[in-house]
């Protein structure tokens, strides 16, 4: 009889899935359990090594989303997918250990706790895994705030590895943002009223294969939970981060214009031309690094073609915002609010076809 289901995020995870159904199996003997593979189409084949699994083994699934990215909407995706009466999410790397599962199965099932969390923090556990000191500092730092947010005592809200009734779990489905890394801290701050939590010691492991999810925006990850849960429902996550981009970009194309223009005395057009290819170039660089990061464009060539394609989707607004900036300018209107005109006018084109055109088609 089925009664857990493991969900398995994984990108470029080929190397570490078969063993880790090995260790799965063996921690849970005695148990009715399925692994389901939430793959974002991994170019390295994980999802073609998940079905070669699963013609052996009929408790290993595999869910391959094309054009979909981000670790958190993959684990919702599968926990939604399964008619296991619990759920649980781990990483596919082998830095949590499957052996914990029996014991976090059973404290939901007898009640004693809504979700149980497996801790690097907590008494017992270690988080030796962690590539740097500056990331284990990160994530103290992260924790404390978190705790803040939900209401919740935890040692590690930010865990990525716990347990939890499925039925709870679609339940809160409709209010999860579902953007980042971090869902064990969008649970929490969605359930009202608060979750009980029981931790259980994780020694975090190292990575056996592969390249770690997380990188150096992680910490820019957990600030964008953190707005999401505080103002999404206002303005758009996405939005907002294209606007913060659009913002730098704004203090990127004014210090151009000033450069040539007030400095070097070049032609205000010239100037203003420059200025709008710099700034397009920077924020597209930033926007692939942060609003755009689930959908990251990855290689020199997707790049080039990214880059290419964002140039050209806003090759509209840019005309609008050149033409618009220099006949204000010669109208007589100061150049600085000339340029603010120009950006302002190109500022909305720019978000709608970049989303849909770029990141959406290249991604």
């Amino acid at each position: 009889m089925l009664q857990l289901a493991i969900i398995l995020p994984t990108l470029n995870e080929r190397e570490n899935i078969a063993t880790l159904v090995e260790r799965i199996d063996a921690a849970l003997a005695g148990i009715g359990w399925e692994a389901i593979f939430v793959d974002d189409n991994s170019a390295d084949g994980t999802a073609e090594e998940a079905r070669r699994l699963a013609q052996a083994d009929h408790r290993v699934r595999v869910i391959q989303r094309i054009g979909r990215r981000g670790l958190a909407s993959a684990a919702i995706e599968g926990m939604c997918a399964t008619a296991a009466p619990f759920v649980a999410v781990m990483d596919a790397d082998h830095q949590h250990d499957p052996a914990l599962l029996p014991a976090m199965l059973e404290a939901v099932q007898r009640g004693v706790c809504d979700v149980a969390v497996a801790s690097r923090f907590v008494e017992g556990g270690n988080a030796q895994g962690l590539s740097s000191d500056r990331r284990e500092a990160g994530s103290n730092l992260a924790n404390r705030l978190a705790r803040r947010m939900t209401g919740v005592e935890l040692t590690d809200p930010m865990s990525g590895f716990f347990l939890i009734d499925t039925a709870r779990l679609r339940a809160l489905a409709p209010r999860l943002a579902g953007i980042g890394f971090k869902l064990l801290l969008d649970i929490l701050a969605a359930s009202k009223p608060p979750l009980r939590v029981r931790e259980f010691p994780l020694q975090l492991a190292p990575r056996r294969a592969g390249a770690s999810k997380l990188d150096r925006a992680v910490a820019f990850e957990f600030l964008v939970g953190l707005y999401e849960r505080s103002f999404g429902r206002l303005i758009p996550v996405r939005f907002a981060l294209f606007g913060t981009v659009g913002g730098a970009g704004v203090v990127v194309h004014f210090a151009v214009v000033a450069l040539l223009f007030q400095l070097l005395g070049s032609g205000f057009a010239l100037s203003q031309t420059a200025a709008t290819l710099t700034a397009m170039t920077f924020n597209f660089w930033l926007n692939n690094f942060l609003t755009y990061r689930d959908r990251r464009l990855r290689g020199a060539l997707n790049l080039l073609r990214g880059w290419a394609g964002f140039c050209a989707t806003c090759a509209v607004g840019a005309f609008a915002n050149i033409a618009a900036a220099t006949y204000l300018q010669a109208s007589g209107i100061h150049w600085a609010l000339a340029v603010a005109a120009g950006i302002l006018l190109g500022s909305v084109w720019n978000y709608a076809l970049s989303s849909r055109f770029v990141w959406g088609r290249f991604g």
